[in-house]
């Protein structure tokens, strides 16, 4: 299974990384923007974890071109904020699959991951 992650914490983004590659996935891991439409441009992904609230970037713009490029992409949204608590990131991105908080147990979002990734 093929993830990518855009999370502008590097410290989390490693720890889901290397949690997901214990378990056997080919995890990209990207802190922005522009590096995520870099590994877009380049290759699919079966499931994108995308920080709602990037630093440096927009994640609705790079849930855009993954669900252009690649409309079998499933996203899983995580977000530190009540930002779109109401549910309404699922009206502005059709690949999105989950809202999650950052604070998600690893392995959690790791079962997300693989029950997303065989769908796709």
């Amino acid at each position: 299974m093929n993830v990518l992650i855009v999370e502008s914490s590097p410290d989390l983004g490693r720890l889901w990384q290397n949690h997901m590659q214990r378990l056997g996935m080919d995890v990209y891991l990207s802190n922005d923007q522009g590096s995520a439409v870099n590994a877009l441009n380049t290759q699919a992904f079966d499931v994108i974890i995308l920080d709602l609230v990037l630093e440096r970037g927009s994640a609705l713009a790079v849930a855009d071109l993954a669900c252009y490029r690649y409309p079998d992409s499933q996203v899983i949204f995580v977000t530190n904020t009540g930002f779109f608590s109401d549910g309404s990131i699922f009206e502005l991105s059709v690949n999105a699959r989950a809202l999650l908080q950052s604070d998600t147990p690893p392995e959690d979002l790791a079962a997300m991951v693989e029950h997303y990734g065989r769908t796709a």
